[in-house]
This record gives structure tokens, sequence and C-alpha cells, in this order.
């Protein structure tokens, strides 16, 4: 194959996954709703985003570079309302021992 099919290959695959990304990320906002919603994963796949578009960085691909970096931008801000909550639910937790 030509090159360039490999970057039309890598292109789609880049819009469709983080495209289906932003559904869980929307309602997450709309709601603030992070109950269901694991902290470990999201630092974990926060930091595994970012090391892949540092990979696209060094490779010089496009495609991973923007796919992850929107990816990435995305995670963060479930990740941010996730600890926000965690923290927030620590501090009720501290305060009113019973409820």
């Amino acid at each position: 194959m030509p090159p360039v099919t490999y970057e039309i290959i890598g292109s789609l695959a880049a819009i469709l996954t983080t495209t289906s990304f932003v559904p869980q990320v929307a309602r997450t906002i709309r709601t603030r709703d992070t109950r269901a919603i694991s902290l470990w994963m999201y630092l974990l796949f926060s930091t595994g985003v970012a090391l892949w578009a540092i990979y696209g960085m060094l490779l010089g691909s496009w495609p991973i570079i923007v796919a992850n970096g929107l990816t990435f931008a995305l995670a963060v801000t479930v990740l941010s309302l996730k600890a926000r909550e965690t923290l927030s639910a620590r501090r009720r937790s501290r305060r009113w021992p019973g409820g």
C-alpha cells in the first residue's frame, strides 16, 4: 500500500476513536455525575493518551498527534470532574462521620 493509504487509515481511526469518546464526556459535563467513573482508570487512560501523543510527535504522525491530543483534553476534563467529586465526597465524609 502507498504511504498515503496508511495516513488515510490512521486518520479514519483517529476520527472514529476520538469521536466515540465525545458522548461520554458531554454527558459527564452535562450531569456532573461521576460516581460510576473510576478515578484510576481515567488517570491511567489520560497518561496513556498523553504518551500516545508524544509517540506521534516522535514519529511525526499527525493522525496520532491530533487524535490523542484531543482525546487527552476530553479525558482530562472528565478526570478533573471526577477528582473534584472525589475530594468533595471525602471532605463531606470527614465533616459528617455518620452521613
